[in-house]
């Protein structure tokens, strides 16, 4: 019978590690496992969890929807429509837009799953799409923020190599490099997903399944992705602590050697900057830090009290995923004026119509970015 390893509400699939592979829905003669309870076997016929704890959580995730399809979208916008806008900073903040956006298509469907985990009625197909999207898009995001993290890491500490080397052209062949790698890394989902039924025999329509195949448990496939997935976000994370850090030490020295009014310039738009990227690095790490805890303290728990626990943890990394999804446009309006122009540019509410967004926005020191006696603009939104 499948265990409740497989059975996750809605998650990126390398979600689906953290569920305790060793509890199982019903007797099992291979693993030779206790049976459910029967509470937990109602819920089996409709959804794993009660009332108390779907209903929250539907509104919650439903709210981050609207806010992450709105932010993400004028962000979009914002950065295509405006030419002043259109900076190498940008470009990569637009492209992590795109990436949420996507996200946030799967998630009707993991409502659904999260309210009627059997049967699975959308077939085989779009369960191996939806969770090998949502693991690309994940490693796309991060891969991101890293090529962004050293950019900035060039752009403060080495500001004539990033004359020569940070352009335009370039940082859209970056762009496209990283989403390639990003949906390759993701490409052994397609196999390890599938639609799966109850003791792996005799197909029934009403034990349909999207999880993880007992292809991918047994080949290893399933612990592999475990691995990429750790790596993904742990490996980033090292860089990006090394990069900050040495940001934060080059602009701490530049307090005392910078001197003039445009000097003072250039160094409160590099901390603006800067000051945003690491609050968005931030609430990445803090929203996906406690989905790697847990589920290397859930994956191999042959307790079934600590697989209910693990269930519950399970449903929390689902809402911290689609909070970082939805978070950075957030981050944007509040920590940058230069967006929140913009945002009126583009939607002028009582503030002069089209002849409004017409004009360019005009830079501030704190919200702009030149780099030291290049000319070249570094702009946030």
């Amino acid at each position: 019978m499948s265990t409740i390893a497989g059975r996750t509400a809605g998650c990126p699939l390398h979600m689906l590690s953290q569920w305790p592979a060793a509890v199982t829905t019903m007797e099992d003669p291979l693993t030779r496992e206790p049976p459910l309870s029967e509470e937990q076997h109602l819920y089996y016929h409709g959804s794993l969890f009660p009332n108390s704890t779907l209903i929250p959580v539907t509104i919650i995730c439903l709210l981050l929807f609207i806010v992450g399809v709105t932010g993400n979208t004028m962000t979009i916008l914002i950065i295509q429509r405006f030419k002043d806008m259109k900076t190498t900073t940008n470009l990569y903040l637009s492209s992590m837009a795109v990436s949420d956006l996507v996200i946030f298509l799967s998630l009707p469907f993991h409502l659904y799953r999260l309210w009627r985990y059997v049967p699975w009625i959308f077939g085989g197909l779009l369960c191996r799409l939806l969770h090998y999207i949502n693991e690309g898009c994940t490693y796309a995001t991060i891969l991101h923020i890293t090529a962004l993290s050293v950019e900035r890491y060039l752009a403060i500490c080495f500001p004539l190599k990033a004359k020569a080397l940070v352009t335009k052209r370039r940082v859209r062949y970056v762009i496209l490099a990283l989403w390639a790698f990003a949906l390759l890394s993701a490409a052994p989902m397609l196999v390890l997903v599938g639609v799966e039924y109850d003791n792996n025999t005799h197909p029934d329509y009403s034990t349909r399944q999207c999880k993880h195949t007992s292809y991918g448990v047994s080949s290893g496939l399933l612990h592999t992705m475990i691995w990429v997935s750790t790596v993904y976000f742990f490996f980033p994370m090292l860089c990006l602590t090394f990069l900050y850090g040495s940001i934060g030490r080059k602009l701490w020295k530049s307090r005392h050697d910078l001197r003039g009014p445009s000097a003072s310039g250039r160094e409160r738009s590099h901390r603006q900057t800067v000051r945003i990227l690491a609050v968005v690095v931030l609430a990445f790490a803090v929203c996906w830090l406690p989905f790697h805890i847990g589920r290397n303290l859930f994956t191999h728990s042959d307790d079934y009290s600590e697989a209910q626990l693990s269930q519950n943890f399970n449903v929390a990394s689902m809402v911290l995923f689609y909070l970082s999804a939805s978070i950075n446009p957030v981050l944007y309006n509040l920590m940058s004026r230069k967006y929140r122009a913009a945002v009126r540019r583009l939607l002028p509410l009582g503030c002069g119509g089209s002849s409004h967004q017409s004009r360019p926005l005009q830079r501030r020191p704190a919200t702009g970015d030149c780099v030291p006696g290049t000319g070249k603009t570094f702009t946030v939104v």
